[in-house]
């Protein structure tokens, strides 16, 4: 079985389920800004659909303000990096009072390359230099891992004190957005592959991830057992039985502490991966049949019942509702 069949195949012998949701934590890259702004300044950022938005401050201030988050306005300085993972519109401006704000897909930029822009606005006042970016995952286990974070993630510079390798990270950010040389792209993505999950491993570390079901659950001595054969089988045909053997639990104390942990019974979770999984599929190509077989249904009906009860979609209208992630939603 293949990454591509939705399973996975390890060069090891699996261990630690968080750490093989961490190894699927694929980025594509959408979009990437170098924007240098003068005070006052404020940048509206759109809501882009299963995608994070990214910022780091190379020079200057900043102050980031997202929905929802605990903070009103998070306060950035040069080395820090902030991650707004659900796709959420935003605003980061140059003063915690608001401003008007200019939607950033609507201001004039120098395009240096077909998914890189130089940004200059402002007032002309006191200069602050960002990069931005907006990523996708296209792997649902991806997907499900950045739904379980906070409404803001960052990665301050404490951080970047402890040793030189996030500063680092983030100076040649900095740098290939500004030059985007012979395939800056690719490297943007891969230093978002890292810091994103340097990020996300300082908030885990802080405590704040045991606060979360789906993660909880993942670090879970039993119950991350049964997820992570889930998740690199789903095609196999689970029961309540066969999980709780998985997790070296009897089926009754399985069947509660998994509903506990994850906020719903386990073949309702498993109906919904395979269909997380198959919804990626269908959008990259894969016909009906394969899925149905992938996901361990006898029939096309099957499978295609299945799918509208979870989604709301019929696999068809799915495949032709490919999202464009570069338009706002």
């Amino acid at each position: 079985m293949t990454d591509q069949d939705r399973g996975t195949t390890y060069p090891w012998t699996p261990g630690e389920p968080l750490a093989e949701v961490l190894h699927l934590l694929r980025m594509r890259g959408v979009f990437y800004c170098r924007s240098e702004v003068s005070a006052p300044w404020a940048l509206e950022m759109p809501a882009f659909e299963d995608c994070a938005s990214f910022h780091v401050v190379v020079s200057g201030e900043a102050v980031l303000d997202v929905p929802r988050a605990d903070e009103n306005a998070v306060r950035l300085v040069p080395g820090d990096l902030a991650v707004v993972p659900h796709g959420a519109g935003h605003v980061i401006r140059s003063e915690p009072a608001p401003l008007h704000a200019g939607r950033v897909d609507l201001l004039p930029q120098e395009m240096i390359g077909e998914h890189c822009s130089v940004l200059r606005y402002g007032g002309g006042g006191d200069r602050t230099v960002l990069v931005c970016g907006i990523v996708e995952f296209g792997h649902p286990t991806a997907r499900r891992l950045m739904r379980s974070l906070p409404p803001v993630l960052r990665s301050g510079t404490a951080a970047a004190s402890r040793g030189g390798a996030v500063r680092f990270l983030l100076d040649l950010m900095a740098e290939e957005a500004a030059r985007m040389r012979p395939g800056g792209e690719a490297v943007l993505t891969r230093l978002a592959d890292v810091l994103v999950i340097l990020a996300m491993r300082e908030w885990m570390d802080s405590g704040a991830a045991d606060r979360s079901g789906w993660l909880l659950a993942l670090r879970d001595p039993h119950i991350g057992r049964a997820l992570a054969a889930v998740h690199r089988a789903p095609e196999h045909p689970w029961t309540v039985a066969t999980l709780a053997h998985e997790a070296a639990m009897s089926r009754s104390a399985f069947a509660a502490h998994f509903t506990d942990l994850v906020g719903e019974p386990a073949m309702q979770y498993v109906t919904r991966w395979r269909m997380e999984s198959a919804l990626t599929a269908l959008r990259e190509g894969a016909s009906v049949a394969e899925l149905a077989a992938r996901s361990g249904y006898e029939s096309e009906a099957a499978f295609a019942r299945a799918f509208k009860r979870m989604t709301g979609l019929t696999p068809g209208s799915a495949r032709r509702a490919v999202p464009n992630a570069t338009t706002p939603r």
